[in-house]
């Protein structure tokens, strides 16, 4: 970068009032210097890591009889049907389309949701937080951390999640759900499409379940 200054005086033999001069900077060599910067940041700056979410799939175990796993799904299933309007429903074990009743309404809030799963999970919640202990302690190694954790959330007495979303429903709602998941240390979870039955199930709720209330309130 350079300045060049151009003096303007008067000609010789008369007195000027006031001396003009004229300042002209040259930005050309700021370029290079700009390109080698950009260069610089964009080699040594740590790129942001685009962010996850755990998914757990369904076991490929061929062991396991059809029988076996109707009666997984009847004791330990948890089908979540997310709703219009930010409504959020669920029943347990194998759905009762004839009884609107077996549909029980929450909210996505830490005392609706996350309250149900956590009383569903007690158990493994309480083991996962015992083993981050053990490795904040520096008791294990992260490599065991991560078998036995796997290990908890995909117990046998741990509850499998069924997620079904209706077509009013927001991907936030969605993305509530799956955090919800995580938070509750729930391992077995899948995201599925609703059948007739579950979308006659939620509106006889809306319907009935109103007029119940107007019923009750009067």
């Amino acid at each position: 970068m350079s300045a060049e200054i151009q003096d303007n005086g008067g000609k010789k033999g008369k007195q000027s009032k006031q001396k003009k001069m004229t300042v002209r900077v040259d930005f050309t060599p700021m370029v290079d210097m700009n390109m080698l910067l950009i260069t610089f940041f964009m080699l040594c700056t740590t790129m942001i890591k685009p962010q996850t979410m755990e998914l757990s799939m369904p076991s490929n175990d061929k062991d396991i009889t059809d029988d076996q796993k109707s009666k997984v799904k009847a004791s330990q299933a948890i089908t979540l049907l997310l709703g219009d309007h930010d409504k959020l429903y669920y029943y347990e074990g194998e759905p009762n389309y004839q009884d609107y009743t077996s549909l029980k309404e929450t909210t996505y809030q830490s005392d609706g949701l996350r309250t149900f799963l956590l009383s569903r999970n007690e158990s493994a919640v309480r083991q996962v937080n015992e083993l981050k202990k053990q490795k904040t302690d520096l008791k294990i190694s992260e490599e065991e951390y991560a078998k036995q954790l796997a290990e908890i959330k995909s117990g046998k007495n741990t509850p499998t999640v069924i997620i079904k979303a209706m077509d009013g429903s927001s991907y936030e709602n969605l993305v509530s759900a799956l955090d919800e998941m995580l938070i509750c240390q729930i391992g077995k979870y899948v995201i599925t499409d609703m059948v007739e039955g579950d979308h006659f199930l939620v509106k006889n709720y809306e319907t009935k379940g109103s007029l119940t209330k107007e019923i009750a309130m009067q």
